[in-house]
């Protein structure tokens, strides 16, 4: 048959060399991110030839697009997860399900963002407080045309989630370079309208960014039916079916506190950038700037990232823990290796980085700064962002949240203070990379990577419901139960009351804080319980 030809292959996450397995799947998903990256740095070369005010005007905008990032980040991050763990323990139909739910909340949440930015324009705008009639003018005619377009995006980003999770990150990277191609070609065209094109500045822009998003989307489902995956759950969905309650609620679970940080993150950025609005166009031309420039190193880390994410889910689903911490100690030495060449480039080279951007001296001095003051977190933001992703493969978001949203909210007193100490603008660069870095080492403090015996996964600790997702089976060492709850509503009493008193009540907490454990040793080999010859004796399937 023609699709046995294919030599398109998905990367068996749970086996083999973890640096190769990890290499042949990142490195992809790191020039997608590259390619990201140019795609933004394009626009803003193009746009920097109209002047600072249109690049305040498209910095702007831009936060809108930034923001509704937040809002996809719950079906992308819900369903990838949930998929690469269903691909991990080889249920190919769950995980079909799981990604035509994701696709589902994609679109919904695409069409109801364009709603609101279209309806709520003008106030949006307004809170930036931007003075200038250019910028303005620019900031609203960009938003228009990219918010009121962003379904493609949505789906772009739901779509290579859902294709990592499989272990295909090659289709993500095709879409994304033939996108860059097309971005690259009319940029040019439509900002400065050479030849037959109108000169359209910013709207042009715009339109460019919508017509490349378009391609990669289209791209991306030409390959679901002609990539021949051995094992491809994108090309038999059920799109428009409805599916059990539980798939939506898992993909929520999973997925809303990686929403509720990416949007607050989002929105600290806002206040941020209405404090730098104090200090002039030029300030924001190059917060916004400098932000494309820095999206090298954090988008390549956040790529790395995504890798990880699904290396872990898969191998987390097949119960391989020990191939996780190894996969998190290789990542960890790489991203770090990468964030200090970053810091390296920032900090010796940032007056030639600046001019490719501006001409000017006061946004060129401004520039300098924001580049010499940033590059000194890059390593720590690039661990931070690695370890977010392989928590967030282990179902942690919850955590992850909590530590992204109470740590970047405290970059706005923070800049506050250092502000009004006398730093002025350079308080505010000074802030964002000191709470990088304090995030990037708490980061690497909360990873189980040095627990040799166990690891273990917080769910939700208020209802009996978040039980269900747990994995069926009930482990026994050492005469302690150790267990996975059953995917229903039973709760673990049940278990408990099978063995002596004097580990039901020590492991009963276990129990209350909603915990589950597992590779602990063997009482009576040393082994994996999992594995060991023992594992007859002591592991009772539930």
């Amino acid at each position: 048959m023609q699709m046995s030809m294919k030599k398109s292959k998905s990367i068996d996450l749970t086996s083999g060399p973890i640096l190769k397995t990890l290499s042949e799947l990142a490195l992809p998903i790191m020039a997608s991110s590259l390619l990201g990256t140019a795609y933004n740095i394009t626009d803003m070369a193009w746009i920097g030839l109209l002047g600072s005010k249109a690049v305040a005007g498209v910095g702007v905008g831009g936060m809108y697009v930034w923001l509704s990032q937040g809002l996809v980040a719950l079906p992308r991050m819900g369903g990838q997860v949930n998929t690469a763990q269903s691909c991990g323990r080889k249920d190919y139909k769950e995980a079909r399900s799981y990604a035509a739910s994701a696709l589902q909340m994609t679109i919904l949440f695409g069409l109801l963002f364009s709603a609101a930015s279209i309806i709520f324009l003008d106030p949006l705008i307004g809170f930036f407080n931007l003075t200038d009639p250019e910028a303005y003018s620019s900031a609203r005619s960009y938003m228009l045309i990219t918010c009121g377009l962003i379904i493609f995006s949505f789906l772009n980003l739901t779509l290579t989630g859902l294709f990592t999770a499989q272990g295909d990150s090659r289709s993500p990277l095709m879409a994304n370079f033939l996108g860059l191609v097309g971005n690259m070609l009319l940029d040019p065209l439509l900002i400065l309208g050479i030849g037959p094109f109108p000169r359209l500045e910013t709207a042009g822009a715009a339109i460019a960014t919508v017509t490349a998003q378009f391609l990669v989307f289209a791209v991306l489902v030409f390959r679901i039916f002609t990539s021949g995956l051995e094992t491809n759950v994108l090309r038999e969905l059920h799109l428009f079916s409805r599916f059990p309650g539980k798939f939506y609620k898992n993909i929520f679970r999973i997925g809303f506190p990686t929403a509720i940080q990416s949007m607050l993150y989002c929105m600290i950025s806002m206040v941020l950038t209405r404090m730098v609005s104090a200090f002039g166009a030029a300030a924001i031309a190059v917060q916004r700037v400098g932000g494309q420039i820095e999206s090298v190193s954090w988008n390549t880390a956040d790529g790395f990232a995504s890798a990880l994410n699904a290396f872990t889910a898969q191998n987390f689903g097949a119960k391989k823990y020990d191939r996780i911490r190894q996969g998190y100690r290789i990542s960890f030495g790489i991203l770090t290796i990468w964030g200090l060449i970053i810091t390296a480039a920032f900090v010796l080279l940032p007056r030639p980085i600046s001019g490719l951007f501006f001409h000017d001296p006061e946004s060129l001095g401004i520039s300098v700064n924001y580049l010499i003051i940033i590059g000194f977190c890059e390593a720590f933001m690039a661990i931070e962002l690695m370890t977010i992703g392989a928590l967030s493969g282990l179902g942690m978001t919850k955590l992850c949240s909590i530590i992204s949203i109470i740590l970047t909210g405290a970059r706005i007193p923070l800049a506050m203070l250092l502000t009004h100490a006398g730093m002025g603008l350079n308080g505010i660069w000074w802030a964002l990379s000191l709470t990088s870095i304090v995030k990037g080492i708490i980061f690497t403090l909360t990873f189980p990577a040095d627990q040799p015996n166990e690891i273990k996964l917080n769910t939700d600790r208020k209802t009996p419901r978040g039980y269900r997702s747990l994995i069926r089976q009930v482990t026994v060492s050492r005469g302690v139960l150790l267990f996975y709850l059953k995917d229903s509503s039973d709760t673990s009493d049940h278990f408990l009351d099978t063995f002596c008193s004097e580990y039901k009540q020590k492991y009963r907490k276990y129990h209350k804080q909603n915990y589950y454990i597992g590779d602990l040793c063997c009482y009576t080999c040393g082994k994996c319980v999992n594995s060991c010859s023992h594992s007859d004796k002591y592991q009772t399937d539930s």
